[in-house]
This record gives C-alpha cells, sequence and structure tokens, in this order.
C-alpha cells in the first residue's frame, strides 16, 4: 500500500541542534523514544532542542504488534539515570520534558519506583520545569499508579493506543483495553485536577463507530489531551497498515473528538509526545475559559 504523497518526513531544520542533540544524549548513555520507537518526528523536535526520554531501558518485558522497542529480558535498572536524565535537561534548558517507558514486569515494582525518583530527581536540579510521564499499565495495580502519583508530575499519560476490538491483536497478551480505561479513571478519580492524556492510532482497521465508542469512553472518565496518529509499519514482521488516512480524515476525526474531549490533536504524524509543552499551555488555555 503506497502512503499518500503528503506523508513526507519533515527534515531537521537545524542540523547542528540535531546533532548536538545526539551527541549529549550519547555521552549521558540515555534513550530516547524518538530513537527506539522510530518516530517520524525525530529531526523536528531535535531541531527544536527537545526529547522525549526513555527511562528504564531499550528492552521492554511486552512485545505489541505495532512497536518497534526491542523485546526480550531486559538489563538492570541504572539507579544513576534518574540523575542523568534530571542534567540531560538542565543541560537542554528544558521548561517541559516528556518521560517515557519500557514495561519491566519481571521487577516486583514494575519499575514504579524508579519513575518517581526520576521525577522527584529531575524537580531537584530544574524546580521550575514541568514534567509529563507516560506510564505503563502496572497490570492495573494501583499501589505501583500511587508510587508516581506521589511524585506529582504534571502530566500523566498513559495509552490506550486503539480501539477495544482490535487491542488483542494490536497490544500485548497482559495489555487490555478496559485495564487502560481502569488505569486513567483510577488517576482522574484520585484528583480532579490530575491531568490525563492518551493517544491513539489509525489505520489498523477501525471503524468510525467504534471511534465515537472509544471517544465516549473517553469522556466518561474525564480525559484532558488525546492525540490521534498514523500507524506506520516500522519492519515487515509487524501488523499491516489497513488504511492510510489523509489530513482531511484526520480533522474530521479530531473535531468528532473535540465534541467529547476537551483538547484533541489528530493528524498522520501526531504522536503522544509531540509538542507536549505547546499542547499542555493550549489545554490551560481551553480550561481557563
Amino acid at each position: 500500500m503506497q502512503k499518500p504523497k503528503d506523508y513526507k518526513i519533515r527534515p531537521s531544520k537545524i542540523p547542528e541542534n540535531f546533532q548536538k542533540v545526539k551527541k549529549d544524549l550519547e555521552k549521558l548513555g540515555l534513550n530516547t523514544v524518538c530513537q527506539e520507537s522510530h518516530c517520524p518526528n525525530i529531526s523536528d523536535c531535535w531541531s527544536d532542542y527537545t526529547a522525549t526520554f526513555l527511562a528504564m531501558g531499550d528492552i521492554c518485558t511486552r512485545g505489541c504488534n505495532f512497536c518497534a522497542i526491542k523485546t526480550g529480558i531486559p538489563k538492570k535498572l541504572d539507579d544513576l539515570e534518574p540523575s542523568k536524565i534530571a542534567f540531560a535537561c538542565k543541560k537542554m534548558g528544558l521548561k517541559y520534558v516528556v518521560i517515557t517507558s519500557v514495561d519491566r514486569d519481571e521487577l516486583e515494582d514494575q519499575g514504579a519506583n524508579h519513575l518517581a525518583k526520576t521525577i522527584k530527581t529531575i524537580k531537584k536540579v530544574n524546580p521550575e520545569i514541568k514534567i509529563e510521564i507516560l506510564i505503563p499499565d502496572f497490570q492495573g495495580r494501583k499501589e505501583l499508579i500511587d508510587i508516581v502519583l506521589e511524585a506529582e508530575p504534571t502530566v500523566i499519560a498513559h495509552n490506550i493506543e486503539t480501539i477495544e476490538r482490535l487491542t488483542p491483536t494490536t497490544r500485548d497478551i497482559r495489555a487490555s483495553y478496559k485495564q487502560s480505561l481502569e488505569v486513567l479513571d483510577y488517576i482522574k478519580s484520585k484528583n480532579q485536577k490530575h491531568i490525563i492524556k492518551t493517544s491513539l492510532m489509525c489505520g489498523l482497521g477501525e471503524k468510525k463507530e467504534e471511534l465515537k465508542k472509544t471517544f465516549d469512553d473517553l469522556k466518561n472518565i474525564n480525559l484532558d489531551i488525546l492525540t490521534i496518529g498514523q500507524y506506520l509499519k516500522p519492519k515487515n514482521k509487524f501488523m499491516k497498515v489497513h488504511k492510510y488516512l489523509t489530513k482531511s480524515d484526520y480533522q474530521k476525526l479530531e473535531n468528532l473528538g473535540k465534541e467529547k474531549i476537551p483538547l484533541v490533536i489528530a493528524g498522520p504524524f501526531i504522536r503522544s509526545s509531540y509538542k507536549a509543552e505547546h499542547y499542555y499551555n493550549k489545554l490551560q488555555k481551553i480550561l481557563s475559559v
């Protein structure tokens, strides 16, 4: 299936910034979801001297059928990683940072304490910074979600990824649509001031009515931000693309979603962490009206 002509990867606007980010991250031995997931926005974001850090290593214990991140037995957690990420934020002059992670199902706490330590360390080194954390489902264990919440991130995200019908064939067997909804619902129910965010992929064979039902489900848990982007197949072994939606299709989905959710951003290359600071600020304006 041919990609539409307007599905063009944006070239690096400021090549020297791109190379500087790459060099700085390599020096610190840090991983980014930009690299590991083959994100189409890497040139755009790194040119703006921003990156999304991938915590807890680059090997995930889960094997989702859409994701390019390596699956296997992870290495021991790097106890210095929280400090490395905090230092990188300071060096890059970040006012807003997005942290995501691999799943670490083999750990008793599934990495919750490590993520909480990362948030706290970033804040200590960068007192004014805002932190968006994209968390795993922690197998639905509320006591582990609480550990991360107690570190007080600015935005808590957890990606539902796709509609309910396609979840079993898209995500790892340990993940479920219901569980992801419950994770987000629990975070909001703990404190209505918590800003919660999720992301959906399109092009997997979903139908409009199924997307509308998903929007309703997200409205019912008081979701704040929804990002919608095109599934792009990383390699041959991954699930196929059923359809490439046009920019017009995405605009219609965005308008449909906005009937239910305060802020919806949709487009072929939209990803959960793309321009996260800009959209956080946009949400604040929406909520203040």
